[in-house]
């Protein structure tokens, strides 16, 4: 997972709350575990219509939010079911920051855990920000050393947990910070050779 320090980009709000993770991935793009590729599908029955023709009407579709580092939604972001293939079709589209009022708790966790930073902001923020992108050809600026967004001159702070933000800054995956703890590991298997995961015996 790379580093994340700050992103800056053209920013694509989708004025809706409870954007579920069948809309952001549909079911039939699930059948991979390959992480690249997946942006092609992403808000797929959004972008396309039932032709497979594009929707020039969705926002993502059109310039200059083709190239969108950074999502605003509303409440309830990546609600549904848990498919981790959501926030990896966000990322292989782009997408490296969400702002929206709240997100659903398991959707929030994989995030961090793919490199998204996801960010609570309250209605009057979110509702600021949307209304002011168009005066700044619609680029935010996000800062995670600082947890600062800026707009324009503005600028507005943003709350995260030390431990998430350690690890995105650092580029820590769940895997990293297992391997932090390769020696402690490494030693107790060492020190207890006939000890298991599981008790096979039973």
């Amino acid at each position: 997972m790379k580093e994340f320090i700050k992103v800056e980009g053209v920013t694509a709000p989708i004025e809706l709350s409870n954007i579920d993770t069948d809309m952001i991935i549909p079911k039939q793009f699930l059948k991979t575990i390959k992480r690249s590729g997946l942006g092609e599908g992403l808000f797929y029955e959004m972008r396309y219509d039932e032709k497979g023709n594009l929707n020039k009407d969705f926002i993502l579709n059109q310039k200059p939010f083709l190239d969108s580092k950074i999502l605003i939604a509303f409440e309830n972001f990546g609600c549904g079911s848990s498919r981790e293939h959501a926030p990896w079709a966000l990322k292989d589209f782009g997408i490296s920051v969400i702002l929206a009022i709240s997100f659903a708790d398991i959707f929030f966790n994989n995030c961090f855990k793919n490199g998204i930073l996801p960010i609570k902001l309250n209605k009057s923020e979110i509702d600021l920000i949307i209304s002011n992108l168009p005066k700044y050809k619609n680029i935010l600026k996000v800062n995670l050393m600082s947890q600062e967004i800026t707009i324009g001159k503005t600028d507005m702070k943003f709350d995260i947990d030390n431990h998430r933000k350690e690890s995105l800054l650092n580029g820590w995956d769940d895997i990293d910070l297992t391997l932090k703890h390769e020696g402690k590991i490494s030693s107790y298997e060492i020190n207890n050779p006939n000890s298991y995961w599981i008790d096979i015996e039973r």
